[in-house]
């Protein structure tokens, strides 16, 4: 997690194609010279980088009389609805999205007898006539969906009609991920974040084949969620933030509704409640959490590590197991995270005595639990996740430790802060953003290798990578799009794609042409220098 509260705390090989050797590839609109029809994004040319990407035949053209066929499934008419409501505005074409059969169009199938494809994994089949996409669930459609989307003019984002033409390169993707666990994480603590931002995120997560959205739901600054049994967690918890603005919560029916926009775009939600430290806003709440029975003011600083639940009393185990009832009953996705980290004030021994009786509470309401690495210090259950997220500077013995975890069957989800944190800044001039992990530039974020970044944790204790993104110094969505991107995209691929397809220079080529695409979406991005950005 971040250490950076000490002060002021702060993806079987990729095919790329030469775009030139390509533009022979795309079907010339009648009335049109060649010379004047641009060529189709090269099969491939996306991010997270496919599998397998093999260019030929005639390339697709989207036109006023495409349709979207879809199978007679929810699932697929889903996909296919919110494909079509993408591209209508930008295309001015109806795209009207049917079961009918036919050869032509964007076919989206679903083939539950194709095992290859795993669970998220599909095949892209672009020709003249069709584009078919197709998987063996859901999910893998919604991916394969985000690829065509890649494969389209920038324009093809906007909200507006644009000219086109709408070309997708002739060929054919088969892809599926390397991990399974592919996250982002949003601190709605420090900072809250309305409904609508958390959309906005998810949107711009999901064209990237992100899987899982964490949301920091509690801290010292701000309690974000609505506890019936515990009102006063979000009422007077949540009512204030960082430097003392109103704050705010989610109600039940809001918090579902995030659920239910982010499920429609596979991601399943993460709420975590981060405890025993990292908790002043419930003890300022009640009064009977703390071991004095003094309830201490409400906290709109930055520092970390002073507060505690007071493990030894009844009390505190009441109103875990209420508190993670309650979120468990309105949580469908399979993991509660319980934090764990930066306990400075908890004993090791009530450390470890507090982690023991709170994971199997997790348990009892149906859920897994994943903890910060620190989990590793107590005694990790069966099945838990251990979050790490140190660094460079991180010690010898805690690296070890959490080895030694993943070793005797932890599975691990790594977060470097020095790699993977989207609040630390690209360099010394950056407005937002802290520092206390190192500058984290676009590069630096990208390369490395989640397999073999941890010394000792074998390979296949690796359950995959999340982004996270503290938000002491951030409350914007154009904050959140500034710091994230252009490094999450990365963070995904190495979540996504094979080892074999790592290479910065090939990456970013692909990342500067997101470019122009984050322009048409309105988002307020860093322009490193260390990507070609194509000039205006």
């Amino acid at each position: 997690m971040r250490e950076h509260h000490r002060s002021t705390r702060l993806f079987g090989s990729l095919l790329l194609v030469a775009a030139a050797g390509l533009s022979s590839v795309a079907a010339v609109p009648s009335g049109q010279e060649a010379a004047t029809t641009p060529a189709p994004t090269p099969l491939g040319q996306v991010i997270p980088a496919p599998a397998s990407a093999v260019p030929g035949g005639s390339a697709y053209e989207i036109n006023s009389k495409t349709r979207i066929r879809v199978d007679d499934s929810r699932d697929a008419r889903q996909i296919g609805s919110y494909l079509a409501g993408v591209l209508r505005p930008s295309t001015g074409y109806a795209l009207n999205v049917t079961d009918d059969e036919g050869r032509d169009g964007i076919r989206l199938r679903l083939a539950s007898k194709d095992k290859s494809l795993g669970d998220e994994g599909y095949r892209l089949e672009s020709k003249s006539g069709s584009v078919t996409i197709t998987a063996r669930k859901a999910a893998g459609l919604f991916y394969g969906v985000q690829t065509l989307r890649q494969h389209l003019p920038a324009a093809a984002e906007k909200k507006t009609k644009q000219a086109g033409p709408w070309l997708i390169a002739g060929g054919t993707i088969e892809d599926k991920p390397r991990y399974e666990y592919r996250g982002a994480m949003l601190d709605v603590s420090r900072h809250f974040f309305s409904v609508d931002k958390v959309k906005r995120y998810i949107d711009q997560m999901s064209l990237y084949k992100v899987n899982k959205l964490h949301l920091h739901l509690s801290d010292d600054q701000g309690w974000r969620i609505a506890i019936d049994s515990w009102p006063k967690l979000a009422e007077y918890g949540g009512s204030t933030q960082v430097g003392g603005g109103k704050g705010g919560y989610y109600t039940k029916a809001q918090y579902k509704e995030i659920i239910a926009y982010a499920s429609a775009r596979q991601l399943e939600v993460i709420p975590e409640i981060d405890m025993p430290g990292h908790t002043n806003a419930a003890l300022a709440s009640y009064a009977e959490l703390n071991c004095n029975g003094v309830a201490p003011p409400l906290y709109t600083g930055t520092e970390v590590g002073f507060s505690s639940l007071c493990v030894k009393k009844d009390v505190t185990y009441d109103f875990v197991d209420d508190v993670i009832r309650e979120l468990a009953a309105m949580t469908p996705g399979k993991y509660i995270h319980i934090g764990g980290d930066e306990a400075h004030s908890t004993s090791h021994e009530d450390y470890v005595a507090f982690m023991n009786k709170v994971q199997p509470v997790v348990a009892k309401y149906g859920k897994t639990a994943i903890g910060w690495h620190q989990l590793t210090g107590a005694t990790p259950a069966k099945g838990a996740l251990a979050q790490y997220w140190g660094y460079d500077a991180t010690s010898a013995a805690e690296r070890e430790q959490v080895a030694n975890a993943a070793k005797n069957g932890t599975k691990l989800v790594l977060s470097p802060a020095d790699r993977a944190y989207m609040d630390m800044k690209y360099n010394k001039d950056t407005p937002l953003g802290l520092a206390w992990a190192g500058y984290v530039e676009v590069r630096r974020s990208y390369d490395w290798d989640p397999g073999t970044y941890l010394t000792g944790a074998p390979a296949d204790s690796i359950q995959g990578v999340e982004a996270p993104l503290w938000s002491e110094t951030i409350w914007e969505s154009r904050h959140i799009e500034y710091m994230a991107f252009p490094r999450l995209p990365g963070i995904a691929e190495l979540g996504w794609s094979p080892a074999s397809t790592h290479d910065w220079d090939k990456y970013k080529v692909r990342l500067a042409a997101q470019g122009p695409r984050w322009d048409a979406m309105g988002m307020d991005y860093y322009k490193s220098p260390q990507v070609p950005w194509p000039s205006k």
